[in-house]
């Protein structure tokens, strides 16, 4: 456990980072994402630049926090993850594999592209395998389904009040003739089964789902621990699934800049357009940055570096040296 002084150190650190990271501008921002209406350019910088947090969550319970920490955004992609993990508990490993797979892509996103040796989508982190890991989810209609997502989400979070943002759902409904598209190919060639329309429902209901930052990186520390939520003790994901789920992150979580991911920061992690992006240290602790401008990929300009500071300066890549290594705490000498 962590002494007074360790956790005042770590606040410090992780204040000098946020400020760092704020006031050194969004250099490379191609755009912003208003929830429903798509990638809106530049026109919303003034408005949008200076929303930034960054949280951390270790499997102790430890939770420190840094900018907008409270302020609530769309889960969008960063869902994805959560619902691939409990259509594993519903269905199983190899149930789950026949219909969706675990390979990169290569493309964006939202792409209307599968997997046609197989039949099926290349990874539940695109659109495509998302809509397919949805229709998995057992429940006797969407409410039962939406509610069950609902209760696998706090868990996650240790955090009850979480739910659909109507607002955000009804905009994203209006906009979503491409991932309808998407859904009623998938259909035509046997990747989906069932009403279309009530799918793709329940899975823009499960991408409007508001979170914090705070809310992301226990979410992380979640997946960290082993699937049981370090603060409430609650578990939210089997163990025997803890290992599918960031394989997948870390293959396929970052859209089509996911292998420069795996370079640069080496930790499974998922982004979302709206401008969260949770990472994961097994065994450690979780990341949660949001920040909402974005890069040519979709993912976070600001949360990208941070992840990669942090992941240099403590030593997280997967194939870190030995001498890399360092002792997790933003409170070493040897960080800043």
């Amino acid at each position: 456990m962590p002494t007074p002084e360790s956790s005042r150190q770590v606040n410090e650190r992780l204040e000098e980072l946020y400020w760092r990271h704020l006031l050194s501008g969004e250099d490379g921002v191609a755009s912003y994402y208003e929830s429903g209406r798509g990638y809106s350019g530049l026109e919303l910088a003034a408005e949008e630049r200076d929303r930034f947090s960054i949280c951390l969550a270790t499997i102790d319970g430890e939770v420190y926090q840094a900018g907008e920490h409270q302020r609530p955004f769309a889960l969008q992609s960063i869902s994805k993850v959560f619902v691939y993990g409990l259509a594993l508990e519903d269905r199983g490993r190899d149930y789950v594999l026949q219909r969706v797979g675990v390979e990169p892509s290569g493309d964006a996103f939202n792409s209307i592209v599968f997997d046609e040796r197989n039949n099926r989508p290349y990874n539940p982190m695109v659109n495509a395998g998302a809509l397919a890991t949805t229709n998995l989810v057992r429940g006797k209609n969407n409410a039962e389904k939406l509610e069950r997502m609902l209760g696998v989400l706090r868990r996650y979070a240790g955090n009850e009040g979480l739910a659909v943002d109507e607002d955000t759902f009804e905009a994203e409904v209006r906009t979503a003739d491409r991932n309808r598209a998407t859904a009623y190919l998938m259909r035509s060639d046997g990747m989906l089964a069932g009403d279309v329309e009530k799918i793709l429902t329940l899975y823009l209901q499960q991408c409007s789902v508001q979170v914090t930052c705070r809310d992301l990186a226990v979410m992380a520390a979640t997946l960290a621990n082993g699937g049981t939520n370090p603060l409430t003790g609650e578990r939210a994901l089997a163990t025997r699934y803890e290992r599918d789920v960031l394989s997948v992150m870390h293959t396929c979580g970052m859209y089509d800049f996911a292998g420069q991911w795996a370079y640069q920061v080496g930790i499974p992690a998922k982004s979302g357009v709206s401008g969260g992006i949770l990472a994961v240290v097994p065994g450690k602790m979780g990341i949660g940055v949001f920040s909402p401008g974005l890069d040519p990929y979709g993912n976070s300009v600001r949360g990208v570096r941070v992840c990669e500071e942090i992941s240099e300066r403590l030593g997280l890549h997967v194939f870190a040296t030995e001498s890399e290594d360092a002792l997790l705490s933003l409170g070493e000498s040897h960080y800043g």
